[in-house]
C-alpha cells in the first residue's frame, strides 16, 4: 500500500500552520536583514559615518549573539510551556520588532534597525528550540525524517527569497524603504495569523523552573547533553555543518565579483544554487531513508560534503573566464557549469547529512528534554559559526584563496567525519548496511511496525547469508544487538566493526562454556536496558536453502529475561552472492538480474510462555513460505 509523501503534511492541521510560520520568519529575518546591508553598502553616506565593512561584519554578529547568551533559556520556556502558545507570543513579539524597524527605516535612524537586528536575533533564538521539539510531538516516527526534510527545505528556501526581495525591494525607486518597511511588517502579521492555526503542544515539563542565570544553565544545559555520547556527538556533527556552510557561503559575494566577475545577480544565482540544493536533498532524504530515521545517510552526505567541495576548488581554479558577466551571461562561460553543479551537489549531500542527524536527535534525547536539548545545538552552532568567521579571516590573511578556502574546508570536513565516526560507529555501520540495500538487494519489508517502538523483544530469524545482519539493521527502525559465532566475531578487521556495533559473540558450551554464559548475560543486560537483540536459532548458515531445526538456546534467553519474541523471515535470499549455495555464481546473477530482490517478513510477537524452539520455528517457516 503506497504511502502518503511529505508534502501531504503541509495540508494537515498539525504540521500546516507550523510550516508556514516558521517560513514567514526565516523569511522576514532575511529580508530584513539583506535590506539594511544593501542600505548600508551602497548608501552608507545618508545614515551614518561608520566604516560599512564594519557595519556588515557587525550586523550578522548581533543576529547570532542572542543564540549564544540566551539559546539555554529558551530551551527552558519551551519544554516549560505549551509549544503552539509560544509560536504565538514569539510572533506578536516579531510585530513589535518590526514596527521598532519601521520607525528606523522611515526616520533614517541606524540605531533603531540595529536594534532590530538584535531583537530579530532573540526572536529566532526563541523559536528555535519550538521549531524541532514541536516536530517528535506531533509527526509519527515514520513522517519525523520527511516532517523535518520540509522544514529545512522551507527554511532554506525562505532564506533565499527573503535575501532576494530584501536586495530588490530596498532598491526600488523612490519608495524602497517604504517598501521593506511594509513588507517586514506585514511578513510578521502574516506569520501571527499562521500560528493561531497551531494546535496545543503540551509542555513535556511543566514542572522546570526557569534558571535566571542564563550562562550557568548554557554550560549545564551542555553538561546534561553530554551524557548521551551519540546525541552530543550528533549535536556536534550538526553544528559543523553550520560551520562548514557559513564559511562556505560567507565567500560567495567575493567569489562571485573577484573569481567570476560577476554582479549581485551571480551572487543571487549561487545562493540559489546552494540553497535549492539544501531543499532538494532535504526532501530526498525521505525516499532514501525508506520513511525512518536513516543515520546511515549521515556518511553518504559526508563524502559528498567532502567530494564536491574539492572538486568546486579544481572547478574555481580552472575557470578563465574575465570580462564582467550578469548571471545570465555567466551560465554561457566554459566551466561555469561544472562550478554550479558542486555547489547544487554541495547543497544536495548537505541536506542528506543534516535531516538525518535532526531527526536522531529528536528521537533519542530524553523526550522531556528536547528543547533544551536543541538550545544546546543552538549554542554549538553559534559558536561554530563564529569560529568559521575566524578561521576564514585567519586563512585569508594568510594568502589564502577563496577557491583554496573551499578546499581546505571539505579536506577539514572528512577529518571531521573520519573522528565523529571513529566516536560513533553506528553511523558507519549503518552507512554499510544502507548501502549494501541500495546497491546489491532491492528489498521489501512486510509489517515492519510489527517491531515495537521502544521496550526490550528477541529478534529471531532464519539465517541465510553472510548479511542477513546487514539487511535486517538496515530495515530495523532501531538499533539492534546482534548474536554472532565466535569465531566470526574474531575475524580479522571485521572485528573491529562487529565490537563497535555491540554484537554479542557466541560459542558453544562443548568449545567455551564461559563465552556461551557470558553471552547469555550479555544478551539479558541489554534487553534489561530496553534494546532489541536479533539471534539466528539455528546457529548456522544454511547449506541448502532450508530452514534448520532451532537450538534451545531461545527458550534459555526468554526464561531468563520473560520479553515478547518477535519471529522473522528473509524472503528470496538464497542463491545470492553471500549465500552458500554452491551453483555457479555468473549463472545466479545472469538469472536474478543486477539488484536481487528480497523481502523481510516480521510476525506477530509471541509471549515469553509460547517461545519454544519448535512454535517459533513453524512461525518463520510460515512466513517464509515457499520463497527462498
Amino acid at each position: 500500500m503506497s504511502q502518503p509523501n511529505q508534502f501531504s503534511l503541509l495540508t494537515q492541521r498539525r504540521f500546516g500552520p507550523f510550516f508556514w510560520t516558521q517560513f514567514l520568519g526565516a523569511f522576514n529575518d532575511n529580508l530584513f536583514k539583506t535590506a539594511l546591508l544593501v542600505v548600508l553598502t551602497y548608501d552608507a553616506l545618508s545614515w551614518t559615518t561608520l566604516d560599512p565593512a564594519l557595519l556588515n561584519n557587525l550586523i550578522p554578529g548581533l543576529f547570532i549573539l542572542p543564540f549564544v547568551l540566551f539559546s539555554a533559556t529558551a530551551g527552558q520556556v519551551a519544554d516549560k510551556f505549551d509549544k503552539g502558545q509560544l509560536a504565538r507570543f514569539v510572533k506578536l513579539l516579531e510585530i513589535a520588532i518590526m514596527l521598532v524597524a519601521c520607525i528606523g527605516w522611515l526616520t533614517h535612524t541606524l540605531w533603531l534597525l540595529v536594534a532590530a537586528v538584535a531583537g530579530m536575533g532573540l526572536h529566532s533564538t526563541l523559536f528555535g528550540p519550538v521549531k524541532y521539539a514541536y516536530l517528535p510531538q506531533q509527526l509519527k516516527p515514520e513522517e519525523l525524517v520527511g516532517g523535518n526534510g520540509v522544514i529545512e527545505m522551507g527554511t532554506f528556501v525562505g532564506i533565499l527569497l527573503g535575501e532576494v526581495a530584501g536586495a530588490v525591494l530596498v532598491a526600488t525607486k523612490p519608495f524602497g524603504i517604504e517598501l521593506v518597511a511594509g513588507a517586514t511588517l506585514g511578513c510578521a502579521v502574516l506569520g501571527l495569523l499562521a500560528s493561531w492555526r497551531i494546535p496545543p503542544s503540551p509542555a513535556p515539563a511543566p514542572e522546570l523552573k526557569i534558571s535566571r542565570n542564563p550562562f550557568a544553565e548554557s554550560i549545564r544545559n551542555l553538561n546534561f547533553s553530554r551524557q548521551n555520547r551519540t546525541v552530543f556527538l550528533s549535536m556536534l556533527g550538526n553544528s559543523w555543518f553550520w560551520f562548514y556552510g557559513a564559511l562556505v557561503l560567507a565567500q560567495f559575494p567575493l567569489f562571485a565579483k573577484d573569481y567570476l566577475h560577476g554582479d549581485h545577480s551571480v551572487f543571487v544565482l549561487l545562493l540559489t544554487v546552494f540553497s535549492l540544493g539544501i531543499g532538494a536533498g532535504s526532501l530526498l532524504c525521505e525516499r532514501l531513508s525508506g520513511r525512518k530515521v536513516e543515520i546511515g545517510l549521515v556518511p553518504f552526505g559526508s563524502i559528498g560534503l567532502s567530494v564536491f567541495g574539492i572538486d568546486l576548488y579544481f572547478a574555481s581554479s580552472a575557470y578563465a573566464g574575465t570580462a564582467a558577466v550578469d548571471a545570465f551571461a555567466l551560465l554561457a562561460q566554459p566551466g561555469v557549469p561544472r562550478i554550479l553543479a558542486d555547489i547544487v551537489l554541495i547543497g544536495i549531500f548537505g541536506g542528506f547529512f543534516i535531516v538525518p542527524l535532526f531527526a536522531l536527535i529528536q528521537t533519542r534525547c530524553d523526550q522531556k528534554h528536547v528543547s533544551r536539548t536543541i538550545a544546546g545545538m543552538n549554542i554549538l552552532n553559534a559558536l561554530f559559526m563564529v569560529a568559521s568567521a575566524g578561521v576564514a579571516i585567519l586563512l585569508l590573511g594568510q594568502g589564502f584563496t577563496i577557491p583554496e578556502l573551499f578546499l581546505v574546508t571539505a579536506l577539514l570536513n572528512a577529518l571531521v567525519a573520519v573522528y565523529i565516526f571513529s566516536l560513533v560507529p553506528e553511523f558507519l555501520m549503518r552507512f554499510l548496511a544502507w548501502l549494501l540495500i541500495h546497491t546489491v538487494y532491492r528489498v521489501r519489508t512486510v509489517d515492519m511496525a510489527r517491531i515495537p517502538e521502544q521496550g526490550p523483544a528477541v529478534l529471531v530469524c532464519n539465517h541465510v547469508s553472510y548479511v542477513d545482519a546487514l539487511v535486517i539493521g538496515a530495515a530495523s527502525p532501531r538499533p539492534i544487538r546482534f548474536v554472532m559465532d565466535h569465531r566470526i566475531f574474531k575475524t580479522p578487521f571485521l572485528s573491529w566493526l562487529f565490537r563497535a556495533a555491540k554484537t554479542i559473540p557466541i560459542a558453544p558450551a562443548k568449545e567455551d562454556p564461559w563465552v556461551m554464559e557470558k553471552a547469555f548475560v550479555d544478551i539479558a543486560h541489554a534487553l534489561h536496558d530496553g534494546e532489541l537483540v536479533c539471534i539466528f536459532p539455528e546457529g548456522k548458515l544454511t547449506s541448502t536453502g532450508e530452514i534448520s531445526e532451532f537450538r534451545a538456546g531461545i527458550a534459555k534467553i526468554v526464561a531468563r529475561s520473560q520479553v515478547p519474541v518477535i519471529p522473522m523471515a528473509l524472503r528470496g535470499l538464497w542463491g545470492s552472492m553471500f549465500t552458500r549455495d554452491k551453483a555457479n555464481l555468473f549463472e545466479r546473477r545472469i538469472e536474478r538480474g543486477v539488484r536481487s530482490k528480497l523481502a523481510l517478513a516480521v510476525g506477530l510477537p509471541v509471549t515469553p510462555d509460547k517461545a519454544t524452539p519448535e512454535y517459533l520455528q513453524e512461525q518463520v517457516l510460515a512466513l517464509r513460505g515457499d520463497w527462498k
